[in-house]
């Protein structure tokens, strides 16, 4: 009984790395990942949208620039293009993609 009891106390606290074996026990814990499609530029973050960024961004949906190239392009992410263009009424979608027809 011993024996058992001294196993308890020997145990690890962290949990990640009392699930590891052999030689990945001692690394860190692996960073969470972004979300997909999920751009960041932070050139502009926290700045207000100028009149030539707007412009800009006005410019780039009329030519059906996608939302990610606009937010490389701009120095934004693609969130804070989604909001803009919503706000300045500005549609994003694609206007070359065939409506869809119902299947037969």
């Amino acid at each position: 009984m011993a024996t058992t009891a001294t196993r308890r106390t020997t145990r690890r606290t962290n949990t990640t790395n009392a699930r590891r074996r052999g030689p990945a026990a001692n690394l860190p814990a692996p960073k969470p990942k972004a979300k997909p499609g999920t751009t960041r530029s932070t050139r502009n973050a926290g700045r207000m949208w100028s009149e030539h960024d707007l412009r800009e961004l006005r410019a780039l949906a009329k030519q059906n620039t996608p939302t990610r190239v606009i937010g490389l392009k701009l120095g934004r992410t693609e969130t804070s293009v989604r909001s803009q263009a919503a706000r300045q009424g500005l549609s994003l979608k694609p206007t070359n993609q065939s409506p869809r027809t119902p299947r037969r």
